[in-house]
């Protein structure tokens, strides 16, 4: 018998570790897996995480700050082993440096490839060791239209946002079959800081809207939805799926 929709999205007695949770997408997310039921593990590189902490209270849920440079890889063994038992993981967290490819500074590269794809790999096995030790688990990657395509002056985060999506699946192959669902959403256009300098050009601004089926930016509440839909047994059998959340970005 099929679970009454409200216990298949319910999060209750869940706890969720969202990464870059203090503004854009990853607020967005933590707010709506509070209110969807679950208690939140929020973290930031330097704080400023006030606001999102205030809302996820007002949805009735407890919240527990986590600072730590995340570009610090090997310190994330030992500060995941300080934290409560994870159910959800949400690795939200990035940083984007933009220059032309061929006068792109090899330490840009570096400090994008660091957060982006580095702080969560390790992430992933720190939190994810547990999971599987418990049998059960969610890991949502924060993927881009840039797993999928080439970009434009972001050659480190082009390449960090494809290995996103590999290890996705490749974490999803391994894991899977110990009841750890690992998956990601891809967003398309959002209007968040990292997208800024995009829509302070009105030339690129307009350039990409009208290629957006949707006709306007998305909103991180766009994106909010998704990461419940795979946070939440509603999405016990999807696994290794990369689920674009762009407008109709793709289809165009």
């Amino acid at each position: 018998m099929t679970a009454p929709a409200e216990s298949m999205f319910s999060l209750r007695g869940r706890t969720a570790l969202v990464t870059g949770a203090r503004g854009g997408i990853g607020r967005a997310a933590a707010v709506a897996l509070a209110r969807a039921g679950a208690d939140l593990v929020l973290h930031a590189r330097d704080g400023g995480l006030d606001e999102v902490e205030a809302e996820v209270r007002a949805a009735g849920r407890s919240s527990t700050r986590w600072i730590l440079d995340l570009s610090a890889t090997a310190s994330i063994p030992e500060a995941v082993a300080a934290l409560p038992d994870v159910d959800i993981l949400v690795n939200n967290a990035g940083t984007i440096r933009r220059a032309p490819a061929a006068a792109h500074r090899f330490g840009d590269w570096r400090a994008v490839l660091d957060v982006n794809l580095d702080a969560v790999f390790c992430l992933s096995q720190a939190v994810g060791a547990r999971m599987l030790a418990r049998g059960s688990g969610k890991i949502i990657m924060v993927a881009s239209m840039l797993s999928f395509q080439g970009g434009w002056q972001v050659p480190g985060y082009t390449a960090a946002k494809h290995g996103v999506a590999g290890l996705t699946k490749a974490l999803a192959c391994e894991w899977a079959a110990s009841g750890v669902q690992v998956n990601a959403v891809a967003p398309g256009y959002i209007a968040t800081d990292n997208t800024a300098a995009l829509r302070d050009d009105q030339v690129r601004e307009r350039e990409i809207r009208s290629r957006i089926p949707a006709a306007r930016w998305g909103r991180p509440d766009d994106v909010a939805g998704a990461v419940v839909f795979l946070a939440s047994a509603a999405a016990d059998y999807v696994s290794g799926h990369v689920l674009a959340v762009d407008g109709g970005w793709l289809a165009r």
